[in-house]
């Protein structure tokens, strides 16, 4: 099988979709592995260590796509290199298509299988693709959150740790998935004032668990979730319903209880934003302001530190891509659940219920 990698086009996104280790083993299986020309320098990865490890590089995009049987990516495909899908071709990447009806409907268009990374779902229940991307988004909403509460950012001019007579920064974190709990880990650490809400009482009984004493657990419900904006310096939100569009658990009006020039960081703009009044920006524009609140809702947070993204990504993504390369996407897809669960659409047909239900589309089970 021939696999093409071309170069992540998304605004500040310096990740890659396959590391030398990664081209490697499909060469050693048979395979023939593109890499666009520049594609790993984002992540410290040049063309010749691609090369040494048995990759054929190319110059364009186009050619990686045109050749390619599997393209394996990083970012949903954009309108760009929409054309360039063509039918029978199997694309393996994140999509988050139930926050893009333009994205869902091109996919469908273009007769592409189109495998997301977010919802495959191995034997135990959990999202392995999602994962290492969620552990980085989650670290990260802290650390950005600390920095945009700095008052040339714009912020409250807090320090997130406070220092000796002067109390540390509250945090919200509106759930405890993996998004959350490192959120909250993090927040933690630094010394600040951190409450976590969650609807599934097991989740928070194991963060009350694990967690140290300045990390308190709160039922999520409209007053609780009310209460904590009230007390926030920083809410992160971090909501997740697998394929689906985020709930707006926090609505316009609300931003008129929580302190001015307070933070959030709505992790879940990949679905479609947990706060109603979350739009996608970018790390060169990542926030703006509504109601003296700041929003920061970048799209891909974990590009801004492509190294460590892309080795954590690659590491999950890579022996999914080779049962696609070794035993082509049909078989592959027919002897894994986890693949099947991630197979969104294809051929013209959304296979993934929750995206059919966001825009009443259709549902056709993949198998």
């Amino acid at each position: 099988m021939i696999v093409g990698v071309p170069k992540e086009v998304k605004q500040d996104e310096y990740r890659v979709a396959m590391v030398p280790a990664g081209v490697e083993e499909l060469t050693r299986a048979g395979h023939t592995v593109l890499i666009q020309t520049g594609a790993g320098s984002g992540s410290g990865i040049s063309d010749d260590q691609y090369a040494a490890n048995g990759a054929i590089i190319v110059d364009t995009e186009a050619e990686v796509w045109q050749r390619a049987d599997l393209i394996v990516k990083v970012k949903e495909p954009l309108p760009e290199e929409w054309p360039m899908m063509r039918p029978g071709q199997t694309v393996f990447t994140y999509f988050h298509f139930a926050a893009d009806e333009k994205l869902t409907r091109a996919v469908l268009q273009s007769g592409i299988t189109a495998i997301a990374y977010e919802t495959i779902r191995d034997a135990k229940g959990t999202l392995p693709l999602l994962t290492p991307m969620s552990e980085v988004a989650g670290r990260m909403s802290i650390q950005e959150g600390a920095k945009y509460l700095e008052r040339p950012f714009d912020g409250r001019g807090i320090l997130l740790a406070g220092v000796p007579g002067v109390p540390p920064a509250t945090v919200s974190v509106i759930g405890a998935g993996v998004v959350g709990s490192n959120a909250a880990r993090v927040a933690a650490g630094l010394g600040a004032n951190v409450y976590v809400l969650d609807v599934n009482l097991d989740r928070l009984r194991y963060i009350d668990d694990v967690m140290p004493q300045n990390v308190t657990t709160v039922f999520s419900n409209r007053l609780n979730i009310l209460e904590c904006l009230r007390l926030s310096d920083l809410v992160i939100g971090a909501v997740l319903i697998p394929g689906a569009k985020a709930p707006h658990l926090v609505r316009r009006e609300d931003l008129k209880i929580m302190q001015p020039r307070a933070v959030v960081i709505d992790v879940a703009i990949d679905q479609g934003g947990c706060f109603e009044t979350s739009r996608p920006t970018t790390h060169a524009k990542p926030t703006y302001i509504v109601d003296d609140i700041v929003h920061y809702c970048v799209t891909n947070m974990p590009g801004a530190v492509g190294r460590t993204s892309t080795y954590a990504l690659t590491n999950v993504t890579l022996p999914y891509a080779l049962q696609l390369a070794n035993k082509g996407p049909t078989r592959a897809i027919r002897e894994n659940p986890a693949l099947l669960a991630g197979v969104n659409i294809h051929a013209g047909k959304v296979t993934n219920q929750a995206v059919a239900e966001t825009f009443g589309f259709e549902y056709v089970p993949a198998v």
